[in-house]
């Protein structure tokens, strides 16, 4: 989601001018709707034309022409899912004005508030952390750390406070944030907190073992994150920092859910790149985000593009849609837009997010280790119950 100034708004005439522009071979003249074989326009119950001029209607057709190749049917399926995300603009903006009610909501949590009970069980069968942790990664130059002060910056009075999380502005100059830092949102509550994280590598395997590390020992605040690849002069100093700051002392927090960031431009070059280099963004990505340990069951990461003030509308539409046919998750539900600038729907946004990342988290609790044998031992009372029953014959 996401949107900026008025620029979110898309007319219907702006849609279908984004829609032919990005499905040049996919006509947008409608064919017969169903029903209405001789061309007719159906009415509503008022009797007046329903669609016209006011929206183009993407629904299911009788007609869908002479196009019936799988690439055709990609290419429609393509288009519907851009015009969602064009649509998802404009529905962003509307609810905006209920940004405060929205706001409320993220303040008022606490772990475990939105965990929906199933198979029997009960909040506390679950292990409910103190803190509700949320994994922050991202290539570099991706704007981890600009988000981490965008979402504190939400939930503050003080829209002039000085940054928390420190922001690299050179991107080629090292790898910005180098001990892992957390950050309660807001400052004065303990309900869930960010964790801002070393860049990824352009290695996989380096990645895989950074993510695999973090997701089943947990995250301690100021744990320091070297790699093999490091200079030696840069390990040396690095640990000589560690041992200053003697972050040994801070709490291992096990990480409940992951936001994953990535540079809507960088993708947007590597979609039409010839050079390998560029292409090798969207690789990465795909490749980090099906890491199994970044998954909670079947919830993959929540995606935030970032980077969108330097594109049109229609560029950002595209980036999403092409990150959801890349990872296989809905650009309009699991993808938000979240560009420079501190309007309500960018806000809004961030909500949206935050909201989608703690529910996933507390669905996904632990069990408490004591609950399979005590759910165990019940089964076997019934089962023995069940057999000495004189209504049961043997």
């Amino acid at each position: 989601m996401g949107g900026d100034t008025a620029s979110s708004v898309v007319s219907s005439s702006e849609e279908e001018s984004m829609l032919e522009q990005e499905y040049p071979q996919l006509s947008l003249r409608l064919p017969t709707p169903i029903g209405r074989k001789d061309g007719s326009s159906p009415k509503d119950g008022n009797g007046d034309t329903l669609g016209g001029e006011k929206r183009v209607d993407f629904g299911v057709y009788e007609d869908v022409g002479p196009c019936v190749s799988s690439s055709c049917f990609d290419e429609r399926r393509k288009r519907g899912a851009y015009r969602d995300v064009l649509e998802n603009y404009n529905e962003l903006r509307c609810r905006s004005e209920n940004l405060d009610a929205a706001k409320s909501k993220i303040l008022s949590y606490y772990p475990g508030a939105w965990m929906e009970a199933a198979g029997g069980m009960k909040l506390s069968d679950y292990d409910v952390p103190k803190t509700t942790s949320l994994l922050v990664i991202g290539p570099k130059g991706s704007g981890k750390s600009s988000l981490v002060n965008r979402i504190s910056r939400v939930f503050e009075d003080d829209k002039f406070a000085p940054d928390r999380a420190q922001v690299s502005y050179n991107a080629s100059v090292g790898d910005g944030t180098y001990f892992l830092q957390e950050y309660m949102i807001p400052r004065d509550s303990t309900s869930f907190c960010l964790y801002d994280t070393r860049s990824l590598s352009d290695e996989s395997s380096t990645n895989r073992e950074m993510l695999t590390h973090w997701m089943t020992t947990g995250v301690r605040h100021g744990e320091l994150v070297i790699r093999d690849s490091d200079r030696s002069s840069l390990k040396t100093r690095l640990k000589c920092k560690a041992r200053q700051s003697g972050y040994g002392s801070h709490e291992i927090r096990m990480v409940n859910f992951v936001i994953f960031v990535v540079n809507g431009v960088s993708i947007l070059k590597s979609m039409y790149a010839d050079d390998e280099a560029e292409k090798q963004y969207s690789e990465m990505v795909a490749t980090t985000f099906s890491c199994p340990f970044l998954s909670f069951k079947d919830d993959k990461p929540v995606i935030v593009v970032t980077h969108g003030d330097f594109l049109s509308l229609s560029d950002r539409a595209r980036v999403r849609v092409h990150l959801g046919e890349l990872l296989g998750i809905s650009p309009t539900k699991q993808i938000f837009d979240i560009p420079e600038g501190c309007d309500k729907a960018t806000e809004l946004a961030i909500v949206d997010m935050l909201r989608y990342s703690l529910e996933h988290a507390d669905r996904n609790l632990p069990v408490k280790e004591w609950v399979p044998r005590k759910l165990n031992r019940e089964v076997t009372k019934l089962i023995i119950g069940s057999f000495s029953s004189p209504h049961i014959s043997p």
